[in-house]
């Protein structure tokens, strides 16, 4: 079931749409929602007081919420639209975090679901069960055939896959050393905490024993810029360093996500992971590519975010989108490579449920059935181009980047010291939601928008947004 590359432009007409936006818009009038045929039921559950009251004593205050002066409380949901508890609605451009990928409650999804709970709704890998193999066949099928990716393991979440992937590698390399990139994310737990490289979101315990962190080769705020058609082997250079000075010289592992979602959005230079690639393989390392937000068709040209740097990786780690909701996760390698494995007991009580498989199988036909990723090459070109025309107008905005609807914006103050415009970033997501969008924040100075809609979005709500964005964008430039 591999989807081939796509290959689509936009036509001149959607084009022109994204100059029109701005020629005819006003900033004291804010833009209508494209109509919607849903009306969600009334909500009769606790008012937002109560819930907020409730949350505050009875939940971690390690929580973060967004718009923490007047938080949002979303009851209701379909498609790319998201209702709050007085049914207001909202164009939802962050997807529960990357995670909802061909819709809220999409019915095809949901009927899976239901299907499968009347009948069973939990039993384990130690029984034979139709649904995991079912999903695992269809899964494999979404590679490339000579990459010879096709044995899986099912998890419940990203970092629990990313846990896996680095025990995988080093009991089948017998080498203990791993490599990752700064800026990179893959996870909140176990090993994963250790490969994530963001302050924000590490603790001062110990969880990075055997983890090297290598220079990002971020195009537009590291050493060399998007411009330098070297910049890629020369952050490999630094790789190599790494390498040679900071482990042992024989690696068990290096992962990077193909774009940093968390960290910003980023693309890596050009060339970069072919080149780091047959540099960790030379020193005995297989190769992570951590497809949790960028995989199933999300980045438009290509299934596999891998597939886009033309490399294939040993291991591939994937979780949010493949559930679009639902708490699921896998890491799928070679048959080789899952051998690994089998030197111990290995066990997921809840990976590979009967429930969860149903879905991810029914959310991997819609992919297919309903075009998605060639959605979201189009209407991600839709968007990055309207991005790069506000960037033209807007001083505050200093990079647009991405690929299909794995986009992100970045703010800043100075162009040349790059002086993160934080502050002004939550101001323009704060306002958007005024304007009844939802977008994400992230970056390591959260001065980054992260624009990752369902991939279900399209013409008209793709409009929407870039004359939200706009006026936005202007109103917080106009308060400076």
């Amino acid at each position: 079931m591999l989807l081939k590359p796509v290959r689509i432009s936009a036509s001149h007409a959607v084009k022109k749409s994204v100059s029109d936006i701005f020629a005819r818009r006003t900033v004291t009038n804010g833009p209508k929602l494209p109509k919607f045929d849903y009306k969600p039921p009334p909500y009769t559950g606790p008012p937002k007081e109560e819930v907020l009251k409730d949350r505050k004593e009875f939940l971690t205050p390690a929580l973060l919420t967004y718009y923490p002066t007047n938080p949002i409380m979303i009851v209701d949901g379909k498609m790319q639209y998201l209702f709050d508890e007085k049914g207001s609605r909202y164009l939802d451009m962050f997807a529960g975090i990357v995670t909802v990928s061909v819709g809220h409650s999409h019915p095809y999804v949901l009927n899976a679901a239901k299907k499968q709970m009347d009948r069973l709704q939990h039993t384990t890998t130690i029984y034979l069960h139709p649904n995991i193999a079912e999903f695992g066949k269809k899964l494999a099928a979404t590679f490339p055939a000579e990459s010879n990716l096709k044995v899986c393991y099912f998890t419940n979440s990203g970092s629990e896959a990313n846990d896996l992937a680095t025990l995988m590698a080093r009991e089948y390399t017998g080498n203990y050393d791993v490599v990752a990139l700064r800026n990179g994310y893959h996870g909140g737990a176990g090993s994963a905490l250790g490969l994530t490289s963001l302050h924000t979101w590490k603790y001062k315990t110990p969880s990075d024993f055997g983890i090297k962190h290598a220079e990002n080769p971020n195009p537009y705020r590291g050493l060399y810029k998007g411009s330098d058609p070297e910049a890629g082997k020369k952050y490999a250079k630094h790789l190599k360093d790494l390498i040679e000075f900071d482990t042992s010289g024989q690696l068990a592992a290096f992962i990077a996500e193909p774009i940093q979602g968390i960290g910003g959005s980023v693309e890596l230079a050009d060339g970069y992971l072919k080149e780091a690639y047959e540099m960790v393989r030379k020193h005995g390392g297989l190769c992570i590519a951590d497809e949790v937000q960028t995989g199933f068709g999300r980045t438009g040209t290509n299934f596999w975010g891998f597939q886009n740097a033309k490399v294939t990786p040993d291991i591939v780690v994937c979780a949010k989108g493949i559930g679009n909701g639902t708490p699921l996760g896998a890491v799928i390698t070679t048959p080789q490579i899952a051998k690994a494995l089998t030197s111990r007991i290995h066990f997921n009580t809840y990976g590979g449920n009967p429930v969860a498989s149903a879905i991810g199988s029914a959310v991997l036909d819609v992919i297919k059935n309903e075009k998605t990723q060639e959605n979201s090459h189009k209407i991600g070109t839709l968007l990055k181009d309207g991005m790069k025309r506000l960037q033209s107008k807007h001083p505050i905005i200093g990079d647009v980047r991405g690929r299909g609807l794995m986009l992100g914006m970045e703010f800043v103050r100075d162009h040349k010291t790059l002086e993160p415009a934080n502050t002004e970033t939550q101001k323009v997501v704060d306002k958007l939601r005024d304007l009844n969008c939802l977008v994400g924040k992230g970056g390591l100075y959260g001065n980054c928008l992260r624009i990752k809609p369902p991939m279900c979005v399209n013409k008209e709500d793709a409009e929407f947004f870039l004359e939200a964005l706009d006026i936005a964008i202007t109103e917080v430039e106009q308060k400076k």
